[in-house]
Formats: structure tokens, sequence, C-alpha cells
């Protein structure tokens, strides 16, 4: 049956929980370790020298720029670094635009909405231009860092200026250090010389914005603490094209952020140095390139760490409930990333669902 109320039966089969946790085989464990070496450098050079220099209040925002090394480690030698330029001059642009909206003085909801017309726009922009894993969640975390107040010009300029030399450093680092990769063949998904069409990715992207605005916007009236996390939640989700992977990720996702903010809260709580910060925000970094192919939930486990304790280095001050609101964040983007993927699903996407669980039905064990 093709109908939206079987489908949600479909995606809430044992059968979709028990997927979530399969183990996967990673298209090649060596550039993942490579990319995780890369930007977890990046990060420690980026956030390193700017903690020393007069302007250590921004070092949160170089370490967002040094994120541009996590893209294109399957691509070709060519179009790797061209994929992480692309990426630095979205992460870059992020933080500039909200920045820029903050400046102007919006009201919080007027920002959140921002955010999520952002968020459809880097979706279909990841897309267009086949940047590849990790997709837009990490250009609409960059700009979450920037929906707080701006005060003046020159905070939105040094805001700008220092995630650009971040991703400057990824460039370098990745420049540098790419020979390390294998130059075996990239996966398919990688080697397409075509773009995907247009008109779906619209489509995609709308669906994105208005789930990222909604979400958002609830965990605004809500009163959390962070509701553009609830933005970022749904980009995530969202960004799995059939349902059933849709249903994949809110699982992963929502297990993955419990206990990776569970890991979150016992290491701010001992009230850790900024160098102790900076240590673990290097390691979760460099495990997650390990382990997340394995299974996205083991990447949430320490992305999640990863991603608090990078914002607590920009705001030290919110750091105490960034864990918990974490969590409400996540869970509400899945949960209404999943509500939306389905009433906006098509015959196609619907029938490929129900193709899909048939299979694994009836599938021995």
């Amino acid at each position: 049956m093709t109908t939206r109320r079987a489908s949600i039966r479909h995606l809430l089969a044992a059968t979709r929980v028990r997927e979530s946790f399969a183990l996967a085989t990673p298209p090649s464990l060596r550039n993942a370790a490579v990319a995780g070496m890369q930007t977890s450098l990046a990060v420690l050079i980026a956030v390193a020298a700017t903690h020393v220099s007069p302007w250590a209040q921004l070092e949160g925002f170089p370490a967002l720029g040094a994120l541009a090394a996590l893209y294109g480690r399957f691509a070709p030698a060519r179009r790797r670094m061209a994929i992480v330029t692309a990426s630095g001059l979205l992460l870059t642009a992020s933080v500039g635009l909200l920045s820029l909206i903050a400046h102007a003085g919006a009201a919080p909801a007027a920002m959140l909405l921002c955010l999520a017309v952002l968020a459809g726009i880097l979706s279909a922009l990841a897309g267009r231009w086949r940047i590849g894993a990790p997709g837009a969640v990490i250009f609409v975390f960059a700009a979450c860092a920037a929906v707080g107040p701006a005060e003046s010009w020159r905070t939105v300029a040094e805001r700008t200026i220092f995630t650009a030399a971040g991703a400057a450093v990824a460039w370098l680092v990745c420049r540098l250090t790419d020979r390390l990769r294998s130059q075996a063949p990239a996966p398919v998904v990688e080697m397409r010389e075509a773009a995907p069409p247009t008109g779906p990715q619209l489509i995609a992207a709308a669906r994105i914005a208005f789930c990222a605005a909604v979400a958002a916007l609830l965990a605004l009236a809500a009163g959390w603490s962070h509701p553009a996390w609830a933005a970022m939640g749904a980009t995530a989700v969202l960004q799995g094209s059939p349902l059933h992977v849709t249903m994949h990720r809110a699982v992963q996702r929502t297990i993955g952020t419990f206990v990776g903010s569970g890991i979150a809260w016992v290491i701010l709580a001992n009230h850790p140095s900024f160098w102790l910060v900076l240590l673990a925000v290097v390691v979760l970094q460099f495990v997650t390139e390990l382990v997340i192919g394995f299974n996205y939930v083991f990447g949430l486990i320490c992305v999640t760490p990863m991603a608090l304790l990078m914002t607590s280095l920009a705001t030290p001050s919110a750091a105490a409930g960034m864990p918990l609101t974490r969590v409400l964040d996540t869970a509400l983007g899945a949960l209404i990333g999943i509500a939306f993927a389905v009433v906006f699903s098509t015959l196609a996407d619907r029938a490929h669902l129900a193709a899909h669980h048939a299979r694994t039905q009836t599938r021995p064990g």
C-alpha cells in the first residue's frame, strides 16, 4: 500500500529501528582517518592561534571554518580541493550572512526564519555543487553560531574573517597532507559528472526550509535557549531522501545525541580549562571520522559532545544548560522532520518505502 497511513506504519515498524543500528562497511577507513586527522589538525591550529591572539573571544569561529576539511574525503585529488574551497566559502557565507542579519536588529523569530531559509538554500547548493557528506548540516551548524547578537559592523567583520581564516587553514592542511589519502577510485556517488536535476532539488530545499522554520519556531515558543539547533536537527533528518533513510536518521540522531549529550555534560560539569576542551574537541573529531562510516549513531555520540564543546568555546556562560537543550532540540527536529517527510512525500516515495518494507519483512533472519 502507498497511502500515507501505510507509510507511517512501515516507518514505525520494528524493522526500521533494527536497520538504524545495522553496521555498514566504510568506503575507505584510511581516507576517513586522514580526513579526521586533517580536520583535527586544522581545528587545533586555527583555535590555538586565535586563543593566544588579541581576539581570543572569537576562537569558536575559526573552528567552524576549519570544518571545511571534512568535505570531499572520497573525491579524486583534483576535485577534493575544489570541494574544500567551496565548503569553506559556504561556511564563511553562512556566518557572515546571519551575523549581518543579527546586526540589522532582527527579532529572534525573524532570525530563525532567516536561518530556515538559509538551510534550504544551503541544501540546494550542496546538492547542486555535489559537495557530498556531511552535507548542508555543517553549514547550518556554522550559521547557528551567528544567530546571537552582533552589536557592530566590526563584530560582523570579525566573525566572517575568522571563519574564513579557519577555512584557509583547512585548505592548507588538506593541500599539504592529501597525498596520504588512498587514490583508489571514489564511490559512484562522488564520480557523477552531471549535476542532479534542479527541480527535485528546489522542492527538497523548500521542504527543508519550511520544516526547519517550524521546528525552530516551536523551540522558541517553548522557551528553549538554543532554538536554532532544532532547525539544524530538521535539516539533518531531511537530508536522507528515501523515507526509510529519513527514519533511520531520526532514530540515529536522537539516540546518538542523547548519549553524546551525556558525555558533554560530564565534561562540562567538571569545568575544564580551555586547553582540555580543545584537546577533547580534537580527539572527538578524529574518532568521529573513524566510526561514523560504520553507523551514524557512533558518529553522533562523538559529534554531539564535540559540537557542544565547540559552542562552549564561543559562549562559555551558556555551557551548563546546553546538553539538555541539545537533546530536546534534536528530538523535536527529528520528529518534525519525519512528519514533514511523510506529509510531503510523493507517490514514488511511498512506493519505494513499501517495496523496501516488503523486502525486509520477507528477508530471512
